[in-house]
């Protein structure tokens, strides 16, 4: 604590276990989070130039990816800043910032998976319904609760865990997730409330929503020909759910007890949480998608012949 400011600084513990692998660290992050931003934004400005591709399954698409520029913005810079200085510090203040957006936006994702997962369900299921339904008016409001809601339940966290009585001043990580809360002298009984609320309303629910959803897509096409067979490739979406609820399930426990697991296998998965999705939603979403793949293959043509 710094007596004459009464400003909380904490030290980012694990980069004293890679310290001597920083610069390679450095070296990769930079490359994967330009490849990040390039990739999002690539698509995110196909959507936004082409008349075509602004329906409300590509309008959900682009604030995924939109999400994941957002979310990488908030995670990458500050590693790159500390994978470069000799000492990670941070205040209290800062770090709560981060884990408020981090949070936000990690949640937001399974808002907007739910969403494009009832898009393609009432456009299967419900094709003459598809127009009075999924209007700009509904699309707007799934935008807007998919960002609004997370932020206002994760600042409850936020605020809770800014009143809280500090122990420790060691992060157990390399950027301010659910670690923080090991800090704390004793959890409040808000932010643990607050916390399997936040689980079950915001993760589980969209979740469930979504298995749910998609099974009866496969009813359908299962039933239907090969036309809505092929309209209905989920496959994409449903390794996006998986493979993002698994990370996120380790962090939202694994990573806020104070376990024996491995600081490597920690390092290792934390990364994974930071680099998947936004890495690879623009190539599932890009590439797979038919008409935003089209769109794609004339940019670059037009590149090459420029």
């Amino acid at each position: 604590m710094d007596e004459e400011s009464n400003v909380t600084y904490l030290t980012l513990h694990w980069y004293t276990e890679i310290n001597k692998y920083r610069y390679i660290f450095f070296f990769v992050m930079f490359t994967l989070y330009i490849l990040i931003i390039c990739t999002n934004s690539t698509i995110l400005y196909l959507i936004w130039i082409h008349k075509n591709l602004h329906e409300p399954m590509y309008i959900f698409i682009a604030a995924l990816l939109l999400n994941s520029v957002l979310y990488s913005t908030t995670v990458y810079p500050k590693l790159l800043i500390d994978f470069s200085s000799e000492k990670q510090v941070t205040t209290y203040s800062a770090c709560l910032i981060q884990f408020f957006i981090f949070y936000t936006l990690v949640l937001s994702e399974f808002l907007l998976l739910a969403a494009m997962a009832y898009d393609r369900y009432v456009a299967i299921c419900k094709p003459l319904e598809y127009q009075t339904i999924m209007t700009k008016t509904t699309v707007s409001i799934f935008l807007v609760v998919a960002w609004l809601v997370p932020a206002c339940q994760v600042a409850v966290q936020a605020i809770a865990s800014a009143e809280a009585k500090l122990c420790d001043s060691n992060i157990k990580g390399i950027f301010c997730n659910n670690a923080v809360y090991t800090l704390q002298c004793e959890r409040s009984k808000l932010i643990t409330i607050f916390g399997v609320v936040i689980v079950l309303d915001l993760a589980m629910l969209p979740m469930l929503f979504i298995v749910f959803t998609y099974t009866k897509i496969f009813v359908v096409s299962h039933r239907s020909c090969k036309e809505i067979r092929k309209k209905a490739a989920c496959l994409p979406h449903l390794f996006v759910l998986i493979n993002y609820s698994c990370l996120i399930t380790y962090d939202m426990i694994i990573a806020r007890l104070e376990s024996d697991f491995s600081k490597t296998a920690r390092f290792l998965m934390t990364l994974q949480i930071i680099t998947y999705n936004p890495l690879f939603n623009p190539i599932i979403y890009g590439l797979k998608m038919k008409e935003i793949s089209k769109h794609l293959q004339r940019l670059f043509c037009q590149s090459k012949l420029n």
